[in-house]
């Protein structure tokens, strides 16, 4: 009729039914678990596939999770209201039922290394470690009490659930009037999930105009909807606090746009004496994150490239390490969850046809 199909709406609908009706069980094949072991680092949604179609292709799969609960973005980054947690409790199970050993509270790279892998008999390991790295704006005040990273907020609300403090161990504070700096879908849940939390009026600050708001529109219409406000053109220049160190306001400059930046998006050019302050108690600052160092500077010979992110061939999926493959936000810097799941299918197929062509045996 003219009007474009809800896919998503579809697709989520099918995908509940199934789950709820049982209608679609995994199952190995008769010669699962028989070609060898490979091991999965990070239980993201990159990890999650990859394990997955490993151990439908006769894989013993170890998936090693540095956090206490395997999921990674899709439990700690996602909020509740958007992805429930009982669904990706459902994909694990799954992934246990195909005899996915899943190991939490392993930091590969401090607790085990690549090497030690390799020496345990791993055949092949797979990078899905993704880009939880926050950034931060780099003005005055950001160590004042009241400022989160977007990363470290949701975290706490979503995987250590902060909104049952104190049945749940780790508190939360957020102030009646809640600032997110930043415009992307991150931000977006970030300002959804304090409103849910008790905030009074929570506030989206953004250096451009709407029209280069990277967040989905969707996203952005149902902040609207749920009353955040957004003041566009309008950059952070410090933050300020009382004598005990508490977020009281921040200090913002107002915008205009210039000419396109390298990214095609138009320039933000600051405009003189246009300072103004913005009461609240609390900031979370959602302007992007990058690659956890940790795993990266404990493995010797891993090529990375410029931005830090770790560098693969793009048929083979390997890195600069034979049998070390990588997919996901790792190598692509942050994206989407279907993306991490492409990759981790692509990257399942390219290790099996690896181990097939060392062992000397003919591929299927």
């Amino acid at each position: 009729m003219g009007e474009p199909v809800a896919i998503g709406a579809l697709e989520r609908y099918c995908a509940d039914w199934g789950r709820a009706n049982q209608a679609v069980e995994p199952a190995c094949e008769p010669s699962c678990a028989v070609k060898g072991k490979v091991a999965v680092v990070g239980s993201g949604p990159a990890g999650l596939t990859a394990a997955a179609d490993l151990a439908l292709m006769g894989y013993k799969v170890t998936l090693f999770e540095s956090l206490h609960a395997p999921g990674g973005v899709l439990r700690y980054g996602i909020p509740e209201f958007r992805l429930p947690k009982g669904i990706v409790d459902y994909e694990v199970g799954n992934l246990t039922k195909l005899g996915v050993e899943i190991k939490t509270n392993v930091l590969i790279g401090k607790t085990i290394t690549i090497d030690e892998l390799f020496a345990a008999g791993y055949e092949a390991v797979f990078i899905g470690t993704g880009a939880g790295l926050p950034y931060f704006l780099q003005i005055p005040g950001e160590n004042l009490n009241g400022v989160y990273s977007a990363n470290e907020f949701l975290t706490r609300v979503n995987l250590m659930k902060a909104y049952l403090f104190p049945e749940h161990d780790t508190p939360i504070r957020i102030g009646k009037r809640v600032a997110v700096v930043g415009a992307g879908n991150v931000a977006m849940d970030s300002a959804r999930t304090a409103l849910r939390l008790g905030a009074e009026k929570v506030t989206i600050v953004y250096r451009r105009s709407r029209e280069e708001m990277p967040a989905r529109l969707e996203e952005i219409e149902n902040a609207e909807e749920e009353g955040v406000e957004f003041r566009l053109l309008t950059n952070p220049v410090r933050l300020e606090g009382d004598e005990n160190g508490n977020l009281t306001a921040m200090v913002c400059q107002k915008m205009s746009l210039g000419e396109p930046a390298a990214s095609g998006r138009r320039r933000p050019i600051p405009i003189p004496d246009s300072e103004e302050a913005l009461l609240v108690d609390t900031v979370i600052v959602a302007v992007g994150q990058g690659p956890n160092p940790i795993l990266l500077q404990g493995t010797a010979g891993l090529n990375l490239n410029k931005r830090g992110y770790i560098e693969v061939d793009p048929e083979t999926m390997m890195t600069s390490i034979p049998g070390v493959f990588a997919g996901g936000d790792i190598v692509t810097g942050a994206a989407t969850v279907i993306a991490a799941m492409g990759a981790g299918k692509k990257a399942a197929r390219a290790i099996d046809q690896y181990l097939a062509e060392k062992e000397g045996s003919p591929q299927e």
